[in-house]
């Protein structure tokens, strides 16, 4: 059973959330959390330490590169954390492919009734967050929302007295929250219909986002309210409005709606208690404020949006090159993995300023490690940084500046000598780049 994230982080440029209190549980889980997060960030050097390359031995010529067996790279899920980066995405979750139908509910409370229409909090997110989801994994994603009820539905008790927190598990509070709202709208709703809910909180109930971000997802969780016979197991609440003041709500204010279904769809947040530091603003796991991003590759496999064809599996020893197509780009290579461990590896693909990717400002090879067995942010992927301490190529509002020149160009290598790996970005031409990968 998955349990509801926990929505902890600093965002960038804006006010420092204010202190959480609550369960000695959610204390620990952000000790245990603070102290991974180090670890995380403290792995995104260019260079490893580990003995001397020439005590490896000797490295083979260059190869063809095999594209047929990605076994060694497609990483199994964990089974005893929350939320895992391995793949398949275990049961339980939404599909990621084909028609996906949303039931969107907007609700209101007796102290904080909702301002304007009911209509004009959906208008905030269509059909910008069906184009998101359309442009990012090639049009196999068909995201269908659906307002059958055109109203605010009224909750019978006051926001403050539910309880809602950050982090809230369905217990208690989200759990009365979540049975009222059935009992409210079953009379009109047919829960069973959709393949998920996004439960659009009128912006007036609770804190501004720039305080503390309530919105939160609950994800494979069996254990759910049940409604017209299905569990309200994979649910997005979103509240108040993700405003930086930066005259940019318009149009991103929306991508707090495609990062919360991303959990319904099993993926884990990217971003840890310190913030984006880890993958920065490559991926709408991590940083789903300001300017628009996608997902990186690996989240587009385990998604089903790429084909194991356009995956490449770098397992053998020796040396092989590798063709990457960028990946805003239908068709074509999109992936090289480089296995290290049983349940982690590095991934390669080819991140430009297109698609989804508006605030691409150095082109090329991202380089960053997935790792199976870290849960959802705690940071189970880690963005290699080929320009170190740069302090970025970006000044783009909530945009992590320093990892926004990650990628590496042609001539640039990264070596891991621990792990007996190293990449070399050979060239570039039309946009489709050549990478080496050798293994001692």
């Amino acid at each position: 059973m998955q349990h509801p994230r926990h929505r902890i982080r600093r965002i960038p440029g804006a006010a420092r959330p204010r202190r959480e209190t609550g369960r000695a549980r959610r204390i620990r889980w952000l000790a245990a959390c603070a102290a991974l997060a180090f670890t995380a960030l403290a792995t995104g050097d260019a260079r490893l330490p580990g003995p001397p390359r020439a005590s490896a031995g000797p490295v083979e010529p260059v190869a063809t590169a095999d594209r047929t067996g990605v076994g060694p790279c497609r990483i199994p899920a964990a089974t005893d954390i929350q939320m895992s980066e391995g793949i398949p995405t275990p049961p339980g979750y939404s599909r990621s492919t084909g028609a996906i139908r949303a039931l969107n509910l907007m609700i209101d409370f007796p102290d904080a009734e909702g301002e304007g229409r009911a209509l004009d909090r959906v208008a905030e997110f269509f059909p910008q967050t069906s184009d998101w989801f359309s442009t990012s994994s090639y049009g196999r994603l068909s995201y269908e929302p659906h307002t059958p009820v055109a109203d605010w539905l009224r909750m019978p008790l006051p926001f403050e007295e539910y309880g809602i927190d950050r982090g809230s598990p369905y217990e208690p509070g989200y759990r009365r929250l979540a049975e009222d709202l059935i009992t409210v709208a079953d009379p009109q709703v047919d829960f069973s219909a959709y393949d998920l809910v996004n439960v659009l909180v009128t912006p007036n109930a609770g804190p501004s986002a720039l305080d503390t971000v309530l919105s939160v997802t609950f994800s494979g969780n069996t254990d759910a309210p049940i409604a017209d016979g299905t569990p309200l197991a994979n649910a997005s609440f979103v509240y108040s409005r993700q405003d930086d003041g930066s005259g940019s709500y318009a149009e991103t204010g929306f991508r707090v709606l495609p990062h919360e279904n991303g959990h319904v769809f099993g993926l884990p947040d990217l971003y840890t208690s310190e913030g984006g530091g880890t993958v920065g603003h490559w991926d709408i796991m991590s940083e789903d404020w300001g300017a628009n991003n996608d997902l990186l590759g690996w989240h587009k496999w385990k998604l089903g949006w790429l084909d194991t064809e356009q995956i490449a599996c770098a397992s053998a020893p020796g040396t092989a090159e590798y063709r990457l197509t960028p990946l805003a780009v239908e068709g074509g290579a999109k992936m090289t993995i480089v296995p290290l461990t049983a349940d982690s590896g590095y991934a390669l693909e080819v991140r430009t300023r297109a698609g989804n990717d508006e605030a691409v400002c150095r082109p090329g090879v991202l380089i960053y490690r997935v790792d199976s067995g870290v849960d959802t942010g705690q940071g189970p992927v880690t963005v290699l940084d080929s320009q170190e301490d740069s302090g970025g190529c970006t000044r783009r509002p909530n945009v992590h500046a320093e990892l926004s020149d990650a990628p590496f160009r042609p001539g640039q290598t990264f070596t891991d000598e621990k792990n007996g790996i190293e990449i070399t970005v050979v060239g570039e031409k039309r946009g489709e780049y050549r990478v080496r990968v050798t293994r001692w």
